[in-house]
């Protein structure tokens, strides 16, 4: 499947990743990822060994579930494109009955989107955002667009979503920009020039030191930041070359010292920047760096 798109979503640090198919319009799960989560194991050759197991025994079984696989490659820990085993969305719920634990229930929530937190909802909300074409009339660069993002992420999940915070907020330490100028420093930021990506890094930075929500600054701001290197220079960040601990590591260094970042985000570059699948992998990380380890 030459035209394949490849997805990695998380389930508690754990990478499931999947492929894209485009004919039948369906998404692909790589089952070794998901036996590793079933059995919580974390070598990838016990699980493989595992499910070679588990696939003689289902199939001397007659389990449908063996008959309904597909080999599509993935990418392994060498570099190299390896063929794996992958499980369609009813597959992948059968394979998990095979594993009678209290993993592969919360797996299942999981999978199946049944997350009702905040952060859950807000990310089923964030898919949309591309299905539903929306991106297309958010205003890019501006404070204005940002509290539309905000607003569309959160909006019936928190009764401050889209709105400019009147509060004190820290984290970490870190004092974010003081509510009562707020305002002006907002108005400043969003006058910042765009023309070249160290300036629209320079803007994004200054965006998340302001924080101008009480929560969902990162996860609306990194969409933001897309949407302005899009327009400015038709690219966005592949979020899937960025580790998690990368990332947290520059955007604490980024008040003071920002070449960090700025090297971590050239490097993530793209020109995909109309592909749904660089997006959905780009929520799926943007939502990974927010979960508390």
């Amino acid at each position: 499947m030459s035209n394949a798109k490849i997805s990695i979503r998380f389930f508690n640090d754990r990478e499931v990743r999947a492929v894209w198919d485009e004919e039948h319009a369906k998404w692909w799960f790589n089952v070794i990822d998901i036996v590793a989560i079933l059995n919580e194991q974390d070598d990838y050759t016990k699980a493989n060994n595992y499910w070679r197991w588990l696939k003689r025994k289902l199939k001397s079984e007659n389990n449908q579930v063996v008959s309904t696989t597909h080999a599509f490659k993935f990418v392994a820990a060498d570099g190299k494109r390896r063929l794996s085993d992958t499980l369609d969305s009813t597959g992948v719920i059968e394979l998990a009955k095979n594993f009678p634990n209290t993993n592969a229930i919360k797996f299942l929530d999981w999978f199946l989107y049944s997350d009702n937190s905040i952060d859950g909802q807000s990310k089923k909300k964030a898919y949309t955002l591309f299905e539903g074409n929306i991106l297309d009339n958010i205003e890019v660069g501006t404070l204005k667009g940002l509290q539309q993002i905000h607003a569309y992420l959160f909006g019936g999940l928190y009764d401050f979503a889209g709105q400019i915070r009147q509060k004190e907020i820290s984290k970490g330490g870190f004092h974010f920009a003081v509510s009562r100028f707020l305002g002006e420093t907002l108005k400043q930021i969003e006058e910042m020039p765009e023309t070249n990506f160290d300036e629209i890094v320079e803007k994004y930075i200054e965006m998340n030191i302001a924080h101008p929500f009480m929560e969902g600054n990162g996860r609306s701001t990194r969409i933001w930041l897309d949407l302005i290197l899009k327009k400015q220079l038709k690219k966005c960040v592949d979020w899937s070359k960025i580790s998690k601990q990368d990332y947290m590591n520059a955007m604490m260094l980024s008040p003071t010292k920002s070449n960090a970042l700025k090297l971590l985000l050239k490097n993530a570059l793209t020109n995909k920047i109309n592909e749904r699948e660089m997006f959905m992998k780009g929520i799926d990380y943007s939502y990974y760096y927010e979960e508390n380890d």
